[in-house]
């Protein structure tokens, strides 16, 4: 008797089970020639158990023909449905190819692309729908348990349709003449040479829009009762797990998703349908089979566990079965960082005896932040104890990584200090057990605040009357923040770049203090001559002795010499060989121009710097690292003695981990350390330890349509209600609710409105931003260059990434929160590579830290975040070490809306908005009802043309 079996990527494979009585009818000819083939290929046949209760057989290999699909369709559709030595299994494979057919000659099918070892070839698919789908579906259900056995029911038919529709459409078409390229490759079965991936995407979308007659499955997550976990937030210990409900919904093409009630007015074909793609979806992530469904719905009740599992994992599997997942607008997912606190007097030990800076004594301790919120010690242990990685803190839930979150609670706890010594605090970060967090805050009191704090201003001092020059802004800055490390006695590196007066700013410093004791200057000899016309030139009573040549005074003379100057120049030469005597002077301050003559460590001139003494060090470099990181130790290690621990160190703990493999966590913690006694500026203001090229920022402006216009009036009309008589917090919740919507209209009205609705309307863009956006696409694609998309809402990263992906042919990958570090990894490494997508998608909060993708030279923030920190650290994973080619920022905003409002004040009130807006957006709702009327309210030329 003759077997059949279809196997998923080998295709039909026949076996004849060999036992026969004699008086057999013969088979059809066309199965007696296959016959007469050698049984060269193996069969992995899974018999069914013989009787109730027993055990299914395993596998047997059974030696078998092998037939392509061509082959294949030919013989089962001669295959008799009657046929004595024909096995129900081989009809059945029959039964299913005779069907294939009937949809072929009903017209139900379409030409599709596929790329295959390197060439586009044309092929005949189904068209697909509601009719066939259901059919399959009752096909799964008959299929013989001997086919089954090693495959999913479905799986198998999907795959044997895909493979036979092809033959069985040019069987019946025959190969008739035709001059299209595409039409001729198809029906002669040759190659497509002018097959691109958006040719495969167009015929994709033509296939998928003859069967918008059939409704898609919606499953649409919905948060806990919040009382019951208003209840649960009370309770520090463990308390019953809170239930999440999956909504299951039905969406018809151009209407929101409806949920599906279990009533006997529901249309029964809509409620057989949603069953059906229920029972498809749970096949799809078996992890749903085992939850509870909620009494007369089809609606499930998930656990947290599942849950994370559903975003994290399930989400896709369900996606490729159609099925849309959509979570809670307000669920976020926060990455924990660490910000340390530091107390400190407010005048300094060094104020009163010029000791040491670095012995000053602080206090400090730790503290873990999720996003903006520092947590309380009850809320890091809640979170640290929680079953999972999604909680419920402050009103929202918060999706983060528990295990990060325990050992940074576990850091916290451990490391805080009073009576420490500034250089004991600086020494621990570059300790082997480094916070298992970002550091990215700093908060501290007294003169530490001016130190550490990011922005903090040192106090403003006024230009000598004998200094004959004009200073610049950044040039006051450079002088007030000198002579604040000075007066604290701690060693700093002014790293301005060439050209930007490094040598006005210390000699106006110089100028300031009118020290008695006299300032060391060590400079390149092409160098010296210019120190001493500059000093001549701007400080003209400063008084300067250049030692050099060989007629150089020595012993008592210079000694004399000094005493009666107050700057004496020498090179790096000169101090190593008379090292002797300059170390035995009293100098109020040495200072080391291109201080990179000191990048190498084991130097003899290196030595001389470390050996002279001085109350103050200073180190003036436009490249404080040229080509290692251990550079910038030396450098740093001679301004403040010790401060970065030994070479071998910090080797180990900074240069390694960043040099190669890009270790943001090393970064952060090499900037928390050193950032307070550095001083860079360049015109791109790159970060302390690296030199970049050029970034181009820009704001880009776009018009809303007229669809647009209309929510964002009636977003405001409905504020200004909502707070006409609301005080306190529930005017604030209003305003930034409202804010936050405002946003979401701005970028697109499905956005807003999340129905899952289409980016086009009509073939026109809802969305002036993102008709925008695709002209940049086309440009920066059309240079074969790359670029960085970010925005801080998921969700509409969801909406544009495949948008985008199918209009320009190309994947387009979208890294958000709920994105495995596996898969993040991968993503990053396939994007830097050459050959990588051209365009990649970010959360601001997932995709603005750890990341180094300097493949891409553009940067497009698709939404404004208000604290320009954090748009600058997103824009940072292009503006980075390993970036060669200038960088192009475009921020964009809507025309006449409150993002255009507030990037003008952000760009007039700088000062104001760092210390006003840096921690969010909670400012806003400070501003009483005239102001956010205006704030808010819709210009007159806000809508396009």
């Amino acid at each position: 008797m003759l077997h059949g079996l279809w196997s998923p990527g080998a295709g039909l494979m026949l076996w004849d089970d060999e036992i026969t009585t004699g008086d057999e009818p013969d088979l059809p000819s066309a199965h007696a020639q296959v016959l007469t083939r050698t049984f060269r290929h193996r069969a992995a046949v899974s018999f069914p158990a013989a009787g109730p209760g027993a055990t299914a057989q395993a596998p047997v290999q059974i030696p078998a023909i092998a037939l392509a699909p061509h082959d294949a369709a030919d013989l089962l559709l001669r295959t008799p449905s009657d046929h004595a030595l024909i096995s129900g299994d081989l009809r059945f494979l029959a039964h299913v190819t005779r069907g294939i057919e009937r949809w072929v000659r009903g017209g139900r099918v379409v030409p599709a692309l596929k790329l295959i070892d390197g060439q586009w070839w044309p092929r005949w698919r189904l068209v697909g729908g509601e009719r066939q789908r259901a059919w399959l579906s009752e096909l799964s259900v008959s299929m013989p348990s001997v086919q089954r056995a090693n495959e999913r029911p479905r799986k198998i038919l999907d795959d044997m349709v895909d493979e036979l529709t092809d033959p069985i459409v040019k069987s019946l078409l025959g190969r008739p003449d035709s001059e299209h390229p595409l039409l001729s490759a198809l029906v002669r079965d040759d190659p497509y040479s002018d097959g691109t991936q958006q040719i495969s995407t167009l015929l994709d979308k033509w296939r998928a829009s003859l069967t918008v007659d059939e409704p898609s499955l919606v499953l649409r997550l919905l948060e806990p009762d919040d009382e019951a976990d208003a209840e649960t937030d009370a309770d520090t210990d463990e308390s019953a797990e809170s239930f999440w409900t999956l909504q299951v919904c039905l969406r018809a093409d151009g209407e929101a998703p409806r949920p599906v009630p279990m009533s006997r007015k529901v249309d029964a074909t809509l409620l057989s349908i949603a069953v059906r793609k229920l029972g498809e979806a749970v096949a799809a992530y078996p992890r749903l089979r085992d939850v509870p469904s909620q009494e007369g719905t089809l609606d499930l009740l998930l656990p947290t566990s599942v849950v994370i599992d559903l975003v994290e994992h399930g989400a896709m599997a369900l996606q490729s079965t159609g099925t849309t997942v959509l979570l809670p607008r307000a669920w976020t997912r926060l990455d924990p960082s660490m910000r340390l606190r530091v107390e400190s007097p407010a005048v300094t030990k060094a104020a009163a005896d010029r000791a040491v800076g670095m012995d000053e004594l602080v206090s400090y301790d730790w503290q873990l932040q999720l996003g903006d919120m520092v947590l309380t010690e009850a809320e890091m242990n809640r979170l640290a104890v929680s079953k999972g990685d999604l909680v419920r803190l402050r009103g929202q839930w918060v999706l983060a990584d528990g295990g990060q979150l325990a050992r940074a609670a576990k850091y916290v706890a451990e490391h805080h200090g009073d009576g420490t010594a500034l250089s004991t605090l600086m020494r621990e970060m570059t300790l082997a057990d480094p916070p298992p967090a970002p550091v990215q805050d700093i908060r501290a009191t007294g003169w530490a605040a001016t130190l550490l704090e990011p922005g903090a201003v040192p106090e403003t001092i006024p230009v000598p009357h004998g200094v004959d020059a004009v200073l610049r802004p950044y040039q006051q800055r450079g002088l007030d923040w000198l002579a604040f490390m000075s007066r604290l006695g701690l060693g700093a590196v002014l790293a301005d770049d060439m050209g930007l007066g490094k040598t006005l700013q210390v000699l106006t410093l110089l100028a300031h203090e009118q020290h008695p004791k006299p300032t060391l200057l060590v400079a390149p000899m092409s160098v010296v001559g210019n120190w001493q016309r500059e000093a001549a030139k701007f400080t003209p009573a400063l008084r300067v002795l250049v030692h050099h040549g060989p007629a150089r005074s020595k012993g008592d003379d210079l000694d004399r010499e000094i005493a009666q100057h107050d700057l004496i120049v020498t090179t790096y030469a000169l101090m190593a060989k008379d090292r002797a005597q300059l170390s035995e002077q009293m100098w109020r301050r040495v200072v080391l121009d291109e201080a990179q003559h000191i990048k190498n460590a084991g130097t003899v001139q290196a030595k001389a710097a470390l050996a002279i003494p001085a109350e103050h060090k200073l180190a003036l470099t436009g490249t404080p690292v040229e080509n290692r990181l251990d550079e910038l130790r030396s450098i740093l290690d001679f301004a403040n003695p010790g401060m970065l621990g030994r070479p071998s160190d910090f080797r180990k703990r900074f240069s390694v981990p960043i040099e190669r493999e890009n270790d943001e966590n090393a970064v952060s913690r090499l900037r928390a350390i050193t950032s307070p006694f550095i001083l860079r500026r360049v015109k791109t203001d790159p970060t302390v330890i690296s030199d970049l090229p050029e970034k181009n920022e820009m704001t880009v402006r776009a018009n809303l349509t007229a669809e647009q216009a209309a929510l964002y009036k009636a977003v405001v009309d409905e504020m200004m209600a909502q707070i006409a008589d609301a005080k306190g917090m529930k005017r604030k919740g209003a305003v930034l609710s409202a804010l936050t919507r405002l946003k979401q209209v701005c970028n697109h009205p499905a956005h807003f409105l999340s129905d899952g609705s289409s980016v086009l309307k009509r073939g026109q863009h809802r969305s002036g931003k993102i008709g925008l956006v695709e002209d940049m696409l086309d440009s920066i694609l059309g240079d074969n260059e790359k670029v960085l998309l970010f925005t801080q809402f998921r969700e509409f990263g969801e909406l544009v990434a495949p948008y985008f992906a199918d209009r320009f042919g190309a994947e387009v990958p979208f890294l958000h929160g709920g994105v495995s570090k596996t898969k993040r990894d991968a993503m990053v490494e396939r994007f830097q590579g050459d050959d990588g997508p051209p365009i990649m998608m970010l959360s601001l909060k997932a995709g603005g830290t750890g990341l180094n993708l300097t493949a891409a030279n553009h940067v497009v923030h698709l939404d404004r975040w208000w604290n320009p920190a954090v748009e600058n650290q997103a824009t940072d994973r292009a503006f980075r070490i390993g970036q060669r080619k200038n960088v192009e920022v475009r921020k964009l905003l809507c025309v006449g809306t409150v993002e255009e409002r507030i990037d003008s004040m952000l760009v007039s009130k700088q000062g104001l908005a760092d210390l006003a807006v840096g921690t969010g957006e909670s400012w806003v709702t400070e501003m009483d009802t005239a102001e956010l009327q205006e704030l808010f309210r819709l210009s007159e030329d806000a809508v396009g043309e």
